[in-house]
């Protein structure tokens, strides 16, 4: 008998562990009284920022994170998060006071007064990447109208438009359309010019920045694309052995950049009371991978886990096709994480510039994210 009560007392300090877990913080934050006065937080895009939707769809381990040693560092266990701990995201949550803000198809939750983060890992501005087994960045848009509507029906027109505007929406997307041209074996490039290609996914991406601005989005920031190339999953496809990046797949992304920023620069001037903080993913990203001691990292260039040369080979956690994986010791001594993901620490550093806007980490706009939530 003292035995079961003993399992009952481990069950019961479980289950409040669970309650009080910080990935529960988006379901209780319901019951705050200061719920109305907060400026919430919308996440749209790629794995750079999925806390876990693709957990919920029926899709492969390729786009899954949901398995150790994914989340090892801070969580403990895995979240669905590409990393060893927090995302960028989960960082500028915590600087504006607000919870971790939970995937929007995680179950039983249903209360957005906070926000919520719709990205997939997988997922780009066109429908075609990856089709099937992501949430594409349109589909990312049809949840967050259905959010719109579950406001209006709480918070009334009025209380709902006034939330809406006064969010901040977060948006990194568009790595996944151009190293998927890499990754199999498209001919989209037989088709169309590099610069007609990327005009598609910046087309895709301004349809869904001007229907959520139609909606009441004002505050928009951005996180450009980081030099795909050398990320380690797309290192290993150079025929050369020196180790150098794929600087047809970085060429596509500097296209894409110089594309966003013109963008949105223009936006700016289209519509009344369009704001925004575009940050340099690109650079900031590049610097640590070149110089990785500046920063605080012994290796900027193979990852933490996965396994070949520089680790590049994507078999973190031994659930895709390729079971064999080694894992380093320390990730906050890694740039990288896995094959093409950054360790907690490179996002936390990363969320610290976004936040606060310091150095050369804002190439266009006069506004960093501490701006956007601290306006009134």
């Amino acid at each position: 008998m003292a035995r079961l009560s003993s399992v009952f007392l481990v069950l019961l300090l479980h289950v409040e562990l669970l309650i009080t877990s910080p990935l529960c913080e988006g379901t209780n934050f319901r019951h705050s009284s200061s719920r109305k006065h907060v400026t919430a937080f919308f996440i749209f895009g790629d794995s750079f920022l999925d806390a876990g939707n693709n957990n919920y769809i029926n899709t492969t381990t390729q786009v899954q994170a949901n398995f150790w040693p994914y989340g090892e560092t801070y969580f403990g266990f895995p979240t669905g998060r590409f990393s060893d701990g927090r995302l960028v995201s989960d960082f500028i949550a915590e600087y504006a006071n607000l919870p971790l803000i939970p995937p929007f198809l995680q179950p039983g939750f249903r209360h957005y007064y906070a926000g919520v983060n719709f990205a997939s890992s997988g997922a780009g501005a066109l429908v075609e990447t990856f089709q099937g087994l992501v949430i594409d960045l349109k589909t990312q848009l049809r949840y967050y109208k259905k959010v719109e509507t579950w406001l209006r029906r709480k918070l009334g027109d009025v209380g709902a438009e006034v939330t809406l505007s006064k969010a901040v929406y977060l948006f990194s997307i568009g790595t996944n359309d151009y190293t998927s041209l890499f990754l199999t074996n498209s001919t989209i490039l037989k088709t169309y010019s590099e610069s007609q290609y990327v005009g598609m996914v910046i087309g895709n991406l301004t349809s869904v920045i001007k229907e959520i601005y139609t909606i009441g989005g004002r505050k928009f920031g951005f996180m450009n694309l980081p030099t795909v190339g050398c990320l380690p999953r797309l290192r290993i496809l150079k025929q050369d052995t020196n180790g150098g990046c794929l600087k047809e797949a970085s060429s596509l992304a500097n296209l894409h950049n110089k594309a966003l920023s013109k963008l949105l620069k223009k936006l700016s001037k289209q519509l009344k009371g369009f704001k925004y903080s575009l940050y340099d993913f690109n650079n900031n990203l590049k610097q640590r991978i070149n110089h990785p001691s500046q920063y605080g990292f012994k290796e900027g260039k193979a990852a933490c886990c996965g396994t070949g040369p520089f680790r590049g080979v994507f078999s973190c956690g031994g659930k895709r096709p390729v079971k064999e994986f080694q894992l380093c010791e320390n990730p906050d001594e890694y740039v990288f994480w896995d094959s093409i993901h950054l360790t907690e620490k490179v996002y936390k550093q990363l969320a610290d510039q976004m936040w606060r806007g310091s150095g050369n980490s804002l190439t266009v706009g006069s506004y960093n994210l501490k701006d956007f939530f601290q306006a009134h």
